[in-house]
């Protein structure tokens, strides 16, 4: 069992940790996107984001405070859902459709972040092979 959660955390993370590195890699292709949604300081925003991204990826990945990284993902994609994908904005239908998209792939997503986060914090609970144990501790 622990091999299937350890490929579960790999497979649900593997999309952070490559977003992370686009984020950083390829920040000045991300800026005129982030001017345009309004993002404050939006050079350092892509930076910062690609950061969280990375760092909570390979946290879940790795188990290193899998708990934290979960979280910081789940806050990040609900901050980026609203922000970057406001379908409520649009009036033409194909972009508010593809903002709906967007947003719902975040928020599924920060969903599935909060189950981690849930599991790996509750004390003895099993989420696979780690390198540390959890920063948060919830009773079950």
């Amino acid at each position: 069992m622990d091999a299937v959660l350890l490929i579960a955390r790999i497979l649900f993370s593997i999309m952070f940790v490559m977003s992370g590195l686009n984020h950083l890699a390829k920040a000045d292709h991300m800026l005129p996107y982030a001017q345009m949604k309004g993002v404050p300081m939006p050079k350092l925003s892509v930076q910062l984001s690609g950061v969280l991204l990375l760092l909570g990826g390979l946290s879940v990945i790795l188990g290193v405070w899998a708990d934290l990284g979960a979280l910081v993902l789940a806050v990040l994609l609900v901050v980026m859902a609203v922000k970057m994908h406001d379908f409520w904005k649009h009036t033409d239908p194909q972009a508010k459709q593809g903002e709906m998209i967007g947003f719902m792939k975040n928020i599924g997503l920060a969903g599935g972040a909060l189950f981690i986060f849930a599991i790996a914090a509750t004390e003895g609970s099993n989420y696979g092979p780690a390198i540390t144990e959890s920063l948060f501790s919830i009773a079950p």
